[in-house]
């Protein structure tokens, strides 16, 4: 009798204390919940207002690019589905749109920018302090100046009786009109001047977190500068040279001011990159339908080369 009332006792404690486990444990459960709901709350304003500023605006652009919508000269606009996407296909205006944006982008971004920041970026390592202030001041003056404003003053020096022409009469040399006859080139210069800035930035902080004693113990056991530079900087910039690139192609995909105000896309089609032929089409022309729709390929274009970027970041883990 002993024997079982241990038992049943002990049965019953056991039982209690599963039951205490369980009531334990839910509460935990819950007190985890409401700490995650707590932790959520304060983002919920700014969610709020990204699905409302930005995820609405961009939802509405798709749902235009599959319509007939115009500015004037409508009195409803209807759902055509992929005939604005056809049309820009079809249209050699906008193929010769997508060539210029893709040669704006490689002269100005891949190669310029890209190039001139890394070897500003590097000389500026072994110059002294006052010419680092100094080459730092003007070239981030040029990064600071709103889109517009570098625009007119690009466009002053490329004008025929610009700063440009002045100076190579000035050498005895022969002089154009820079804006007419290579306007494409005429843009990309001038947005490699405004923006190498970001570039320079970028590879002055990776190149200073490059270990010195990796450098000077390749200079000991007879490395040359340019074998230095092949395996030692180059392997290790890798990662800030590919996120530089993508951010700059982004950037340089969607520049439209600077263009606007140098050229407007001309002479002729000359100069009209995918921003600016999208411009014409949705606000000049008023087929904000078609306009929309250039501009989800010109979206489409720019996720290219962020996938390009990606994996070969990727590949480099």
């Amino acid at each position: 009798m002993r024997e079982r009332a241990r038992t049943a006792a002990c049965g019953s404690g056991g039982a209690k204390g599963k039951g205490v486990a369980r009531t334990a444990h839910g509460t935990r459960r819950g007190a985890g919940g409401t700490r995650n709901a707590a932790r959520w709350l304060p983002l919920a304003p700014a969610t709020l207002l990204l699905l409302l500023l930005l995820a609405g605006p961009i939802a509405y652009c798709v749902y235009l690019a599959f319509t007939d919508t115009q500015l004037t000269g409508q009195s409803s606009a209807s759902f055509v589905g992929l005939a604005n996407f056809r049309r820009a296909l079809a249209d050699p205006d906008f193929r010769n749109a997508v060539l210029l944006t893709l040669l704006f982008t490689v002269l100005s971004s891949i190669v310029g920018q890209n190039t001139l920041g890394f070897a500003l970026a590097a000389l500026m390592r072994r110059a002294s302090r006052g010419v680092r202030t100094l080459t730092g001041t003007v070239v981030v003056a040029a990064w600071v100046l709103p889109e517009i404003v570098a625009g007119f003053l690009l466009y002053t020096f490329f004008n025929r009786r610009g700063t440009l022409n002045a100076i190579l009469e000035w050498l005895h040399l022969p002089q154009q009109n820079w804006l007419f006859t290579l306007p494409i080139l005429a843009v990309s210069f001038a947005n490699v001047w405004r923006g190498t800035a970001f570039s320079m930035l970028v590879y002055a902080a990776a190149l200073s977190d490059i270990p010195r004693d990796i450098t000077e113990a390749a200079e000991v056991d007879g490395a040359s500068g340019l074998r230095r530079f092949v395996h030692i900087t180059l392997p290790l910039l890798r990662r800030s040279i590919g996120t530089n690139l993508m951010l700059n192609t982004l950037q340089t995909l969607s520049v439209f001011g600077l263009i606007w105000a140098m050229t407007r896309g001309g002479p002729g089609n000359r100069s009209q990159t995918l921003p600016v032929f999208m411009y014409d089409q949705a606000f000049l022309k008023a087929l904000i339908g078609y306009g929309t729709a250039v501009a989800l390929l010109l979206l489409l274009v720019g996720a290219v080369f962020a996938a390009v970027y990606v994996r070969l970041l990727r590949e480099e883990v």
